[in-house]
């Protein structure tokens, strides 16, 4: 798994002019099945994503389709982790 966190680069009127296409691409990651969760910080300077990936090199690669990326809007941090615990609501992600 991975968290993605994201760190806008640009003021919020040029983040939000790119929202609609980066809203886009997440609910095209949500439907194949790579996206868990997403949403804003708060304060609003940037986003965090959770991903399951095959790898690194996979999340890396997938990021930069992000609209925000193309567009110079956003920063991307990836930390894969191995999750150990879970709520039960995510037992299946699991790894003992």
């Amino acid at each position: 798994m991975f968290i993605i966190s994201v760190a806008y680069l640009k003021p919020s009127e040029e983040v939000d002019a790119v929202l609609p296409a980066h809203r886009k691409f997440l609910r095209e990651q949500y439907a194949k099945g790579l996206f868990l969760m997403s949403g804003r910080m708060v304060p609003r300077t940037g986003g965090v994503i959770i991903a399951l990936g095959d790898s690194r090199a996979a999340i890396e690669a997938l990021v930069q389709l992000d609209p925000f990326h193309r567009a110079g809007i956003a920063r991307y941090d990836i930390t894969e982790f191995v999750p150990t615990m879970t709520a039960d609501l995510f037992d299946s992600l699991r790894q003992d």
